[in-house]
């Protein structure tokens, strides 16, 4: 039997700890990287398990000799809690509780970055645990701004846009009174243009699309006067992130992103100064973008995600027939 690269390395990891040579901070720090290494770019739930295992060793190591070791293990281990595909919040309350633990040790042992990037972590495991009642959003979104005073726009471009980004999806998800709708979506596009004065295209191009794809959804759906004119703009963003999200490199990144785009050009005059006109043509670019996303998600099994697109594609090719149909008569 051909032993899988997660099995491999649990295995040299339990070979470390048996062994006399290694000290056991060297112990410790071998199963902490080992297990950081599983978690990166993790192929299947198995090496998530598999790094979670890990971690709980390093803690069960470090007990009270090497409180930063057991930190450092501790925020590991909650941050593949956190990743892991389950429904429930369970495993958040567990990753909430290593994330709070780890941060007692590391507010006394640790440098002013790693508490931040601490927070910034737990501040995620809020937002998560909202919808099940058991944090607020505003709790989420003061653990991002507590980070932000560390990463800051000069120093930490891409942390700072990664924070801007949450805080401006936590306002998204804020529910408030309808009067006061369009104020929390105007702070979310507020949060995604400041994430975006400290990125570009050349030097952070991962995050420079998620923004634009992001700021560009937050656009489409603001409550305005000039509806528009915010269209206009989101197409903008969408066409920035599609500089970076290709069919070839990033699929279901970019899948999204052009059903976003087909969302918006259904909703878009093909000539914005004669709104009256209609949108025949922007519902031919919809329709091809919806087509293109539905191959996407459901040659990756995303089923739900393929569904979607699939209804908003039906509903197009009926528009499309009611302007057939007045182009036979006229």
């Amino acid at each position: 039997m051909i032993q899988t690269l997660s099995q491999t390395t649990v295995k040299a990891a339990l070979n470390a700890i048996e062994s006399e040579v290694a000290t056991v901070p060297e112990k410790i720090q071998m199963l902490i990287e080992m297990a950081n290494g599983l978690q990166q770019k993790p192929k299947d739930i198995k090496q998530l398990h598999d790094a979670i295992s890990l971690y709980q060793q390093a803690i069960e190591l470090s007990s009270q000799d090497y409180p930063l070791l057991q930190a450092r293990a501790l925020v590991g281990m909650a941050t593949a809690l956190r990743t892991m595909p389950v429904e429930g919040p369970d495993l958040l309350l567990e990753a909430r509780e290593a994330y709070e633990t780890a941060l007692e040790i590391l507010r006394e042992q640790a440098t002013p970055e790693e508490v931040a990037e601490a927070e910034m972590n737990l501040g995620l495991v809020l937002q998560g645990l909202v919808s099940f009642n058991l944090a607020t959003m505003q709790q989420a979104i003061q653990l991002s701004q507590q980070a932000l005073s560390i990463f800051t726009a000069d120093k930490y471009p891409q942390e700072y846009a990664i924070l801007q980004n949450n805080i401006a999806i936590a306002y998204l998800s804020v529910t408030l009174d309808p009067e006061r709708e369009g104020m929390r979506q105007a702070m979310a596009v507020q949060s995604f243009e400041e994430a975006l004065k400290a990125v570009n295209l050349i030097e952070h191009p991962k995050e420079y699309a998620m923004l634009q794809n992001n700021l560009a959804n937050a656009l489409q759906y603001l409550p305005s006067l000039h509806p528009i004119e915010n269209n206009l703009r989101a197409l903008t963003g969408y066409n920035e992130a599609l500089k970076v999200r290709t069919a070839k490199d990033t699929p279901l990144e970019y899948a999204t992103t052009i059903s976003n785009k087909a969302n918006l050009l259904y909703n878009l005059p093909d000539h914005p100064e004669n709104p009256e006109a209609g949108n025949y043509q922007n519902l031919l670019l919809a329709k091809n973008l919806y087509g293109e996303a539905q191959e996407i998600f459901s040659q990756y099994r995303e089923v739900e995600k393929a569904t979607v697109v699939s209804e908003a594609l039906s509903v197009v090719e009926a528009e499309l027939l009611l302007y057939e149909a007045q182009f036979t008569i006229s």
